[in-house]
């Protein structure tokens, strides 16, 4: 096997418009740990994380590149001795970790227990968009908010991302819920239709009235995926007493808890990285979900959320895809594919 790989890194953390942000390098190759794969990466797709750690991420200690990207669809090379789900030449998505080098990489050691069974159904750019936002998604509606099989109504506000395009399919799936979701211009209100919204509001405009105009006063559940600040006081607003708020974003500034006092709301934060930052006792969960997610993908229950694909995985093709992500206009996943 070879020595070396061809991977898309950073040194210092800079704008997506200066080209020394993200450069092709050739790094060592990766070697699995005990309860690691070796990954032979196929495609990626791009997630807000890479642009945040591109920005202001440090360094991993003793590495003088850092390798961004926590979406992966590819080949298994190796395992490790500890390893027991997967064998080489077996095909497989998953997230990753933010503490390793990423998967902008040829190869990627990735802990086996993140890991997924990637869909028999889909080619590997198509399989990519899908692990993270399908983990955040899953893991908010069923693990924080416990909506499994739940009724009432849940409105998504930035419900066109990457998250909210899984989001509204597994809740649309496994739930009873009626969805509202938010979208501000004509090309993402079609989308998040297709994707299983009940309802479409324009988040530019007060949720509140958007709400009554579609015939709803209240929401039972809300999950804010963007500009939570920006819409904090509304959706204390719409939502019903005893509600439910969940929030993956990093609000600009302090939100005011104490609002949610009045109506017994509650806030839950969603972060898909705390079971590998803390490698807690069910971190398999998660490969578990993914294998999940794959079935529901095979039997045509859930689509690929795929919006664009940006061509070969390089650096002037990763940073474009961080251009369009950092610009708000991104719709669904962008994917890159190949070296």
């Amino acid at each position: 096997m070879n020595t070396t790989m061809k991977a898309v890194a950073f040194r210092d953390n800079l704008p997506v418009e200066n080209e020394a942000c993200l450069v092709d390098v050739e790094l060592p190759m990766p070697v699995a740990q005990p309860h690691d794969l070796l990954v032979r990466v196929e495609a990626v797709s791009v997630n807000p994380v890479d642009t945040k750690i591109r920005r202001s991420g440090a360094l991993l200690a003793g590495q003088p590149w850092r390798v961004p990207g926590w979406d992966g669809a590819g080949v298994v090379e190796a395992v490790g001795a500890a390893v027991t789900r997967f064998r080489p030449g077996d095909r497989v998505w998953y997230a990753g970790d933010l503490t390793r080098q990423g998967s902008n990489a040829q190869y990627q050691s990735v802990d086996a227990r993140l890991v997924g069974r990637m869909p028999s159904s889909l080619g590997f750019a198509q399989a990519a968009a899908l692990p993270l936002t399908a983990i955040t998604a899953w893991e908010l509606l069923f693990d924080r908010l416990q909506l499994r099989g739940a009724g009432g109504s849940l409105l998504v506000v930035g419900a066109a991302g990457g998250v909210g395009s899984i989001l509204l399919q597994l809740a649309r799936e496994l739930t009873s819920l009626t969805l509202v979701a938010t979208a501000s211009r004509p090309q993402t209100a079609a989308w998040v239709r297709e994707l299983g919204a009940h309802h479409v509001i324009d988040h530019t405009q007060p949720l509140a009235r958007a709400l009554r105009d579609a015939g709803i006063e209240s929401v039972s559940h809300a999950v804010s995926l963007n500009h939570t600040d920006q819409h904090f006081a509304q959706l204390v607003e719409v939502l019903a007493p005893q509600g439910r708020l969940a929030l993956i974003d990093d609000p600009a500034g302090p939100l005011d808890v104490l609002a949610l006092k009045r109506k017994s709301l509650s806030l839950h934060w969603e972060l898909m990285f705390t079971r590998s930052l803390y490698q807690t006792e069910d971190m398999a969960e998660q490969g578990a979900l993914l294998d999940q997610v794959a079935d529901m993908v095979d039997a045509g229950r859930i689509r690929s959320t795929v919006d664009a694909h940006f061509g070969a995985i390089n650096a002037a093709n990763l940073r474009r895809a961080h251009a369009m992500l950092e610009s708000g206009k991104a719709r669904g996943k962008i994917v890159l594919e190949g070296f």
